[in-house]
């Protein structure tokens, strides 16, 4: 029974006092990252303005500056585990390209708490371990860095005389309450292909904005379509 309080002791408190100050320093530590992580992740979402927005790259925003900040927290006054971390990267190799920054994240995080463990840093990769895996569940549950810009794409075949776009302009102004031209290039044949993203001031009623679309003048075909949840993050 003795061995078994010694082996739970260690697990809470045997690296914590000594190296970083103890368990409300590591605490302190992992919320700061956090918050920072927070305020990034939002003003990346707010400035952002091309079609390359990825909810799982704001997430991992999030993240990352957890994980660095235990990466700190390790290394405190051990050059030994520097040099390891450093090894551990030029060591590890993947047959395939992680194309989720999401993926990439995990795989670092398995890594700190691997050299955590390896170097008996046991408290403080249980710390870390369950304050990253509520964090993950955090971003998981209020499906963080999701934004709902649009929900519809319009694709039409413009024939007409002038600008389509001030031409088209009223009547996607009357069905939508935001209206995005992502896409205009010229056709083989004549006239213009254009690609709209739309967010619809009434989503069942996109029939009537297709029959208005289809009996305006310069108007050759039009097609809508709901958009999927990952492509609906621009």
């Amino acid at each position: 029974m003795s061995d078994f309080g010694e082996v739970f002791n260690l697990m809470l408190h045997g690296d914590l006092v000594s190296a970083v100050g103890g368990v409300g320093t590591v605490l302190l530590v992992v919320v700061l990252a956090f918050v920072i992580g927070q305020i990034i992740a939002w003003t990346y979402m707010w400035t952002h303005t091309t079609l390359s927005y990825s909810r799982m790259y704001v997430s991992s925003l999030v993240v990352l500056p957890v994980l660095v900040a235990l990466v700190m927290l390790l290394m405190q006054g051990n050059i030994v585990f520097a040099f390891g971390l450093l090894a551990v990267f030029a060591v590890v190799r993947f047959r395939n390209v992680l194309k989720d920054t999401r993926d990439t994240v995990f795989v670092l995080w398995c890594i700190v708490m691997g050299l955590a463990v390896g170097t008996m840093r046991f408290s403080t990769a249980l710390i870390g371990c369950l304050c990253v895996a509520a964090i993950f569940l955090y971003l998981r549950l209020t499906a963080f860095g999701t934004r709902h810009r649009y929900d519809v794409i319009l694709n039409l075949h413009w024939v007409g005389p002038g600008r389509a776009a001030n031409q088209l302009r009223p009547v996607l102004q009357r069905h939508s309450t935001k209206t995005y031209l992502a896409s205009e290039r010229a056709a083989p044949d004549e006239g213009m292909d254009l690609s709209y993203r739309l967010l619809l001031r009434d989503p069942g009623r996109s029939r009537e904005l297709l029959e208005e679309l289809e009996s305006t003048d310069g108007v050759e075909y039009a097609t809508l379509s709901q958009r999927e949840v990952d492509e609906s993050e621009i």
